[in-house]
């Protein structure tokens, strides 16, 4: 008889399942390399950020003085 679990073989002849040893990096991690390869992009958006949060912030401090 047919085995069910051979079915769900990889698709891709060069993905091969090989233990590794070392856990998967974290969210953190990964966004912390992702930042520092891209920083021009990421100052740009903090930027952005902080000066469109200090705008609501003050023009809501303005519509409710």
């Amino acid at each position: 008889m047919s085995n069910p679990s051979s079915s769900t073989q990889p698709t891709d002849p060069n993905a091969t399942e090989t233990p590794s040893t070392e856990p998967k990096p974290s969210y953190v991690k990964l966004a912390m390399r992702n930042m520092v390869s891209k920083k021009g992009i990421s100052l740009k958006h903090f930027f952005l950020t902080t000066a469109g949060l200090l705008g609501f912030l003050v023009g809501i401090s303005y519509l409710t003085r």
